[in-house]
């Protein structure tokens, strides 16, 4: 492995719970409307604008794309900028991978103004070599684009890349990538376990695991 193609949320950011909270409030609260079980898991690989456009296509809202952004966009800044709290494990993940000259890159599909404040308060910015976002490519992480954006960014080819994701969706987009993959357990996705131990290459209950199935390779 020269490169490591490193997911934010649920797998080095602890904010997944942040995002059930801002479903409740922008739509239990502020609009009446209870959150079906299967929303954070069915936007869970979608970009900014593909989740505000499904939004409002299966709530029947009358907004438009942008206000709903703009909504999210306040209550999650300041959720990062100053809550938000690393996984356990992922200050020494990053650290060793540095310390092993393995390229590091966050791929996520939280925006620079999410990721750069919460990184550098937490003291984990500089661990990262590159920065790679779905909104700067024209598909969600079902898809390559994003991690083939990440690999180029840490001028390492794909195929000598892993990928840590959290998520089915994002651990397929990346093999379509041509990465080795290894899931990261996260909690909220606990449902997700068999699945995501039949599709990884590796699977990971905390990112401390990572280095033990290296050196028993």
């Amino acid at each position: 492995m020269r490169a490591a193609i490193i997911d934010l949320d649920g797998t080095i950011l602890d904010s997944l719970g942040m995002w059930s909270r801002i479903d409740r409030e922008f739509l239990e609260v502020r609009r009446g409307i209870p959150v079906p079980e299967d929303y954070a898991r069915t936007i869970a690989h979608m970009t900014y604008r593909q989740t505000a456009e499904y939004t409002i296509a299966r709530f029947g809202l009358p907004d438009e794309p942008e206000p709903l952004m703009a909504e999210w966009e306040k209550m999650a800044e300041e959720e990062y900028r100053s809550r938000l709290r690393l996984r356990p494990y992922a200050r020494e993940f990053l650290t060793r991978l540095r310390q092993m000259g393995v390229r590091t890159a966050l791929c996520t599909s939280s925006p620079e103004s999410y990721y750069a404040p919460a990184l550098k308060r937490l003291g984990v910015y500089g661990l990262f070599d590159a920065f790679a976002t779905t909104g700067e490519v024209e598909r969600s992480k079902r898809y390559p684009d994003v991690y083939l954006l990440a690999a180029e960014r840490v001028g390492v080819p794909p195929e000598d890349c892993t990928a840590f994701e959290d998520i089915p969706d994002a651990i397929l987009g990346a093999k379509k990538a041509g990465m080795r993959t290894v899931g990261v357990y996260e909690p909220r996705s606990a449902g997700e376990t068999e699945k995501m131990r039949r599709i990884c290459d590796a699977y990971i209950m905390t990112l401390d695991e990572f280095f033990k199935l290296e050196m028993n390779k």
